[in-house]
């Protein structure tokens, strides 16, 4: 995969460089390209803003050093042999990030990041590139940062360690938080490792059971019960479809029932056992 990262802070992406991410650029499975914005400034103050049509507070980022400095990183993509370029524009006014998505970018060969900063990048620049590729227009959370790079950053991540040889054992993400399948809509429960006893906590006894389909279902009611405490939600838009007779019997245990329609909803009147 390839990541083209347009920013005028290159120094914030230093963090590509280590952990996963950075293992991966050494063996080659990331080739990773951060492009300073300001290089395609043509005045003394290397100006990348402006004030914004119809007045208001804040500035917006020009179109001029955008394009430039787009249409050079795709043209040095395509002269290295990547294809199928995706624009990825992190912004709190986008669709949510999540794993689906994250899914989704680590499928694509060639992504190419616009982070912005002050009000945001001039609305042309999204819409010019648009014609030329599919742009994914994400938001890492419902807050507001004062640029997009922290965001970059979440989503080479999240995207990196999907990538074929990038985590040390392949099945490592299959039980993630998220993860499709199973876990799509379901947050991981508490995990547990060496010592067995520390400061007078125990593990859970059915962890050293040896008794596998316990211990899985040992973990799909953690999963369950810390998803209703956590993320309600993800319980109440969920596919009744993907819940078996245990799983029902432990959200009812919850304080969960289905309705009309079959999803589940807070039993007001339930009593957690």
């Amino acid at each position: 995969m390839r990541l083209d990262v347009v920013t005028i802070f290159p120094e914030y992406l230093e963090p590509l460089n280590v952990s996963l991410v950075g293992k991966a650029r050494a063996r080659g499975q990331l080739d990773v390209h951060v492009h300073d914005l300001r290089e395609w400034t043509y005045d003394r103050h290397n100006t990348v803003d402006d004030t914004p049509y119809g007045g208001g507070p804040g500035m917006v980022m020009k179109t001029g050093p955008w394009g430039a400095a787009l249409d050079e990183a795709l043209a040095s993509g395509y002269e290295s042999g990547a294809h199928g370029p995706v624009l990825v524009v992190p912004t709190p006014s986008g669709r949510p990030f999540t794993q689906e998505v994250a899914v989704e970018l680590s499928e694509r060969p060639w992504l190419v990041f616009a982070p912005a900063r002050y009000e945001g990048i001039d609305r042309r620049v999204i819409d010019e590139y648009a014609t030329r590729m599919p742009v994914y227009e994400v938001s890492i959370g419902d807050y507001v940062l004062a640029g997009g790079e922290a965001a970059v950053l979440v989503i080479t991540e999240a995207v990196a360690r999907l990538l074929p040889g990038v985590l040390g054992n392949a099945e490592s993400h299959r039980d993630d938080s998220f993860a499709p399948g199973a876990m799509a809509n379901l947050l991981e429960g508490p995990v547990y490792t060496k010592p067995p006893e520390w400061r007078g906590r125990d593990i859970p006894d059915v962890l050293v059971s040896g008794h596998h389909g316990k211990i899985a279902r040992w973990r799909r009611d953690e999963a369950l019960r810390r998803t209703t405490v956590n993320r309600p939600d993800l319980i109440e838009r969920c596919d009744p479809a993907a819940f078996d007779k245990h799983d029902r019997q432990m959200l009812s245990i919850l304080g969960w029932q289905p309705g009309a329609d079959g999803r589940f909803g807070r039993n007001p009147e339930a009593v957690e056992e």
